[in-house]
């Protein structure tokens, strides 16, 4: 591990030899060239369920002593695991299914780590080639359905070529902007006696991402950071996957300018840091959305302009000059057209930035945003992020979610599902390091916490990992505890039970006059019975209990740190935690979808007076 790298909390991928001198062949079946060329790319753990065509593999997959497989208990749980142990440990996460329905069960975590460029490696088993396009049995043609959401993929019809296949795989989806890619292999190509030998020639036409970012676009770029007068740091995931956490540090102290960092981008930056104005988008922090709709000049690097970021586009930052770097051209004036494009990997970006804008301050050229700071100090001031307690005396599930993260072991990572708790989760949780916040960012996948918690676990079992999930969330993968009690994997999970769906109840309250159209979770099974008034279905103590986890419950603020501090004590067993909060918590600030980041508002009927600005 680099300097850099130890710095950043990067983790060095794990790279395919392309040359050098070969091993000897072994006469061995495709399914054992299978599980020696995982071995040989550096894969450490593999989650999967065996299944009638990809069986072959898992005869040998039996005797790897580098290979640890966890059998989990659904094929998303598998995808999803395969993500959060990525995410984690910066390495390629591999999950196996076999065809048909375990193939297509990988569909949602495929498209998952694709939206969110996560290094995913996703191996299938397929009917015998003869077989192929028949209808036979569990066949699906996987390739064909998640050619739109993988960065590349394969069917392997030769298993000579199984080697090489996955080298190039765990290459593509490690290098460049990361991603998932799906290996197919028919169940005749695992049983063909073939040879192995390693490492493989891998030849790639055509794939060669730009790292380097070109010298005049730097130049350009760092001149418009001394010109501006309300420059804005927008910095997303891409930071943290290129190992840039430490550069962009050096960058922000070097121009002073403000940093925002997305859902993706989190402890990229650290929250506490004077310069961070907090997370932009429809439920982003007031200062730093205004900061965006107000800037004069917007560096973004590593990000996409999404539209939970901007808002209606055409409305988007309209004063201010664009300097776009990511790895991806595509994504370049994709949504909003850049004054400076710059391709290149975030820490060769930052790293050349750095420089240049020294240069600039050599020859006298230094941005002054001392009025830039006063307003983003006064929004700051006026508009903090904060939440209000029950008047009833019930749980707040801010407070809830806060406590959590102050009370957490140095180091702990947190994984949230989708919903109203993950915006809790990313306002008031501190993010300080990277590689400690893992969510479903593009694909806003319900039932991601708990098997990407799994993941991370295992991937880095020196650390407490916490899930934040909802009540409905959970109830999508919550089996994946059964594999987390029988694999030795304690990850604590917190439920944060508000008996709805609470991000979609909340759109009702707003916009549906309060009509709440299936969106509670449970209406109370005295409904059915009078005498079980007061039991919650599914009773999630109970349920956590059945598989093998510790259960517990929490009502009252007075017994929340008692509570959480029993869940962190225990390190032996999953922890389940179902705070029990209440249901008419909204979080805020928000941007209602299709409306301009200007209209945003910081509380219920409350709308943000800015001020004029000389320049609007």
């Amino acid at each position: 591990m680099t300097m850099t790298e130890q710095a950043t909390g990067a983790h060095p991928q794990p790279r395919p030899r392309s040359g050098g001198q070969q091993s000897a062949p072994e006469h061995v079946t495709g399914a054992q060239s299978l599980i020696r060329s995982l071995e040989e790319v550096g894969a450490e753990t593999v989650f999967g369920i065996p299944g009638g065509t990809i069986l072959p593999a898992y005869d040998p997959l039996m005797d790897s002593t580098k290979v640890r497989h966890i059998l989990v208990r659904h094929e998303q749980g598998a995808g999803h695991a395969a993500t959060g142990y990525a995410q984690a440990t910066g390495k390629v996460g591999v999950c196996m299914a076999t065809s048909g329905p375990g193939a297509t069960n990988l569909v949602t975590p495929i498209a998952d780590a694709q939206m969110d460029s996560v290094p995913l490696v996703a191996i299938t088993g397929q009917v015998v080639s003869s077989a192929i396009g028949t209808d036979a049995f569990q066949e699906a043609d996987i390739v064909g359905i998640t050619m739109p959401i993988t960065k590349h993929s394969f069917l392997v019809t030769k298993a000579e070529d199984i080697p090489r296949v996955i080298a190039q795989a765990f290459h593509i989806a490690s290098t460049g902007r990361p991603g998932p890619v799906l290996v197919d292999i028919p169940k005749d190509i695992l049983q063909t006696k073939t040879t192995f030998s390693w490492p493989p020639v891998m030849d790639l036409p055509g794939y060669r991402p730009v790292t380097k970012p070109h010298a005049k676009q730097i130049r350009e770029g760092a001149k418009l950071i001394t010109q501006a007068k309300r420059p804005v740091l927008y910095v997303g995931g891409g930071v943290l996957k290129a190992g840039a956490t430490a550069e962009l540090k050096v960058l922000a102290e070097l121009t002073g300018a403000p940093v925002t960092t997305t859902l993706m981008g989190l402890g990229a930056f650290p929250d506490s840091h004077p310069l961070h104005v907090g997370m932009p988008g429809m439920h982003g922090s007031v200062t730093a959305v205004t900061a965006l709709q107000k800037a004069d000049l917007i560096v973004a690097l590593g990000t996409r302009f999404d539209d939970r970021v901007t808002g209606k586009l055409d409305s988007f930052a309209p004063h201010a000059k664009i300097v776009h770097a990511d790895i991806d051209p595509a994504e370049i004036g994709k949504n909003r057209a850049a004054d400076v494009p710059i391709v290149g990997d975030a820490r060769e970006v930052i790293a050349d930035l750095i420089q240049a804008v020294q240069k600039e301050h050599s020859e006298g050229h230094q941005g002054d945003y001392s009025a830039w700071w006063k307003d983003l100090s006064r929004w700051r001031e006026t508009y903090p992020l904060g939440y209000d307690l029950p008047a009833d005396g019930s749980l707040s599930p801010q407070q809830v979610i806060e406590r959590i993260g102050q009370l957490a072991p140095e180091g702990t990572i947190f994984a949230a599902g989708v919903g109203q708790h993950q915006m809790w989760a990313a306002h008031f949780i501190q993010y300080e390091k990277p590689a400690t916040w893992l969510n479903s960012g593009g694909a806003g996948t319900m039932g991601y916490a708990v098997p990407a918690a799994m993941g991370a676990k295992a991937g880095v079992p020196g650390n407490t990992v916490w899930a934040i999930d909802g009540d409905g969330c959970f109830q999508m993968t919550n089996q994946e505890l059964t594999t987390c009690a029988l694999n030795n994997i304690p990850i604590k999970v917190a439920i944060i039970n508000n008996g709805a769906l609470g991000m979609v109840r909340q759109w009702q309250t707003l916009f549906y006059n309060q009509r709440y159209s299936n969106t509670v979770l449970h209406s109370g099974p005295e409904d059915i019975n009078p005498d079980a008034k007061g039991t919650r279905v599914p009773d999630f103590v109970k349920l956590s209990e059945a598989m093998g986890c510790v259960g517990l419950r929490c009502e009252r603020p007075e017994d929340l740190d008692k509570v959480i501090a029993e869940a962190n004590s225990i390190n032996d067993r999953p922890v389940v935690v179902d705070f029990i909060v209440h249901e008419d918590a909204m979080v805020w600030p928000m941007v209602a979808a299709g409306t301009s980041n200007d209209e945003i508002m910081a509380a219920r009927d409350v709308r943000p007076d800015f001020g004029d600005n000389e320049d609007d």
